[in-house]
């Protein structure tokens, strides 16, 4: 028996007799003004899913460039935002250096009046040593501004250091926590004389400098004593404030004590420094 093959009829040749008889159905109508009963119902079967797709269709590509319109629009306005927060930042930073600034000239205000009998200029730091103390660094102010070999340095609290060199524009200065450091001091309170000695690794250990050589034979000085340059000094200005008494113990002599001293000034710290501009002509 034989097979019955199965009709196979290409989607094009469908597709181009159903536009033509979508063609000759809108002829039709227009020529004859007859729109209703079966003409209807086959315009309804043809015409409506394909109108409804269309429809679909450009509903869809409309969302489509709303939504790229849309995000095209918040990237901008995110692009705005983000560099107007960066201008808030960078006024913030600018704010918060000139409000430091500021703090430093009011500090040095404070220190300049403390010490109002000796003549003064301020300088910032712009260089230090290798290590993490300033025990030496570099001022921007130098022999062009009247700056001299010796003359005494001090920041809030009291002494920093003394300048050792002088450029046309800078100048070096060792404090007084240099290992090689050794001032003529004072305790305040007896009036007893002392040695104040720098100390590096006292430093790193207790953020303390050594002090030496203090006659006290009647044990009048204690912990909390304030230390100053003494009138003997002979490259630091008198009555410089150099820290306070931490500790003492009786030296092996029995006639003098050792110990050690908190400096007032934050060596860890320093931006902006006071350069009193007189050198000590006499001394030891």
């Amino acid at each position: 028996m034989r097979r019955r093959g199965k009709l196979n009829i290409p989607g094009n040749f469908i597709l181009i007799v159903l536009t033509i008889l979508c063609i000759v159905l809108l002829f039709v109508n227009y020529s004859t003004g007859f729109s209703g009963g079966p003409l209807r119902t086959v315009a309804n079967y043809l015409f409506v899913p394909m109108q409804r797709g269309l429809d679909y269709v450009g509903s869809r590509i409309s969302i489509s460039s709303a939504d790229a319109k849309s995000r095209e629009e918040l990237l901008a306005e995110n692009a705005a935002l983000v560099e107007e927060n960066e201008q808030l930042r960078t006024q913030l930073t600018n704010t918060q250096l000139q409000q430091a600034q500021l703090d430093d000239l009011l500090k040095l205000y404070e220190i300049s009046a403390t010490y109002g009998e000796y003549p003064t200029t301020g300088a910032h730091v712009i260089a230090k040593g290798a290590s993490n103390w300033y025990d030496t660094f570099t001022i921007d102010k130098g022999s062009f501004d009247g700056i001299k070999v010796n003359m005494n340095v001090i920041a809030s609290g009291g002494l920093v250091g003394i300048v050792t060199e002088t450029g046309e524009n800078f100048s070096i200065v060792r404090s007084l926590i240099d290992d090689s450091n050794s001032i003529s001091a004072m305790i305040v309170e007896t009036g007893d004389n002392c040695i104040v000695s720098g100390n590096l690794e006292m430093m790193n250990e207790s953020n303390m400098i050594e002090l030496s050589g203090l006659e006290d034979p009647d044990d009048e000085v204690e912990a909390g004593n304030a230390v100053v340059t003494s009138n003997i000094s002979s490259n630091y200005v008198p009555g410089l404030l150099i820290g306070y008494v931490d500790s003492l113990s009786g030296d092996k002599n029995d006639l003098t004590k050792s110990g050690q001293i908190t400096p007032v000034v934050d060596f860890k710290h320093l931006n902006t420094v006071l350069v009193i501009t007189k050198v000590k002509e006499t001394g030891e």
